[in-house]
């Protein structure tokens, strides 16, 4: 089957001739929208773990969750390079040289090819920056900015503490360092429609960057979202909905843009709503069939801005249906 669009496994396995598995680290980063600086509430849709695992928490050092899932992802994918994936809270919110004494932990490993660092756009600077830059000699690195909306009302009603712009001006200030940029969005904001959704993807489209990451918004047991949901402010979005949406998001798109993510992967135990947020493989053949059925692709619709020159570090494939 043609694919309709550019996947990230089939990125990397290009890149390094290998099935390459991101491993998610818990590094005991913290976040200015939790620990008062920005907020203490975080965004509405965060719980208490960041995204995280609790790893960190639990006293396991960054060696020792590299190594436990190793094992795992070796049995189960079949891989033998890993990504070190930096996820919970925000992975460059401390001085540069926790950052460095904590990446560099990660990068003892020689079965780790790459560098993943999930943090906000509103948390870098040229110093950080910098050093990140650094790690690119001998190992892939991306920068994983969450936006989540380019509408600043929405950003302000989930609670983010930063703007449109200020992403803006993290994605300028990192290119042209040999870093891959990926953006983080969200589907199903509160407030949010579909127009909302097509009008983001239109906007990061010629922003240059090379991966995304495409979410669905569920519930969480102990976030603002889940009082919300459970008093009548907030619906999630239907599964067939949430496929529309996604497939529209996906023509609006640069065909060169990598697609790292199409749907959330909540812990069942965590999980308040939708209950189809559970059943992913279900979800990610629905968004394949329905690409299939409508003969369309990621990059369909796009229209580049005037001048717009795409990144040639994008260096994955197009899709091969369009």
């Amino acid at each position: 089957m043609a694919r309709r669009y550019n996947d990230f496994n089939s990125f990397l396995r290009q890149r390094f001739g290998c099935r390459v598995q991101k491993i998610s680290i818990d590094a005991s980063f913290s976040c200015p929208n939790r620990d008062g600086k920005l907020s203490s509430s975080g965004c509405i849709y965060c719980d208490g773990k960041g995204s995280g695992s609790g790893a960190a928490a639990r006293g396991q050092s960054i060696r020792d969750q590299i190594q436990q899932a190793k094992a795992r992802l070796a049995v189960r994918y079949k891989a033998n390079k890993f990504l070190a994936y930096f996820q919970a809270f925000t992975n460059t919110y401390s001085p540069c040289g926790i950052l460095q004494k904590r990446y560099d932990e990660a990068l003892a490993d020689t079965d780790i090819v790459g560098l993943a660092i999930g943090t906000r756009p509103d948390c870098v600077d040229e110093e950080k920056l910098g050093l990140i830059q650094r790690y690119t000699a001998t190992h892939m690195v991306w920068m994983e900015y969450g936006l989540q909306s380019v509408h600043d009302r929405t950003l302000k009603t989930i609670n983010r503490g930063h703007t449109f712009g200020d992403f803006v001006r993290a994605v300028e200030m990192t290119q042209g360092r040999n870093i891959l940029i990926c953006a983080h969005v969200i589907l199903g904001l509160p407030g949010e429609s579909r127009q909302d959704i097509l009008d983001t993807a239109s906007a990061v489209a010629d922003l240059g960057i090379h991966g995304i990451k495409i979410h669905s918004l569920y519930v969480l047991h102990g976030t603002p979202l889940a009082h919300l949901y459970k008093t009548g402010g907030f619906t999630a979005l239907d599964q067939d909905t949430y496929v529309d949406w996604v497939v529209g998001f996906l023509e609006r798109l640069s065909p060169e843009i990598i697609i790292q993510r199409l749907t959330g992967d909540p812990n069942a135990s965590a999980l308040v709503a939708p209950a189809w947020a559970l059943q992913k493989q279900h979800t990610l053949s629905q968004i394949r069939k329905r690409l299939e059925d409508r003969d369309t692709c990621q990059g369909k619709l796009y229209r580049p801005a005037p001048g717009h020159v795409q990144s040639s570090s994008a260096l994955g494939p197009r899709c091969s249906t369009c």
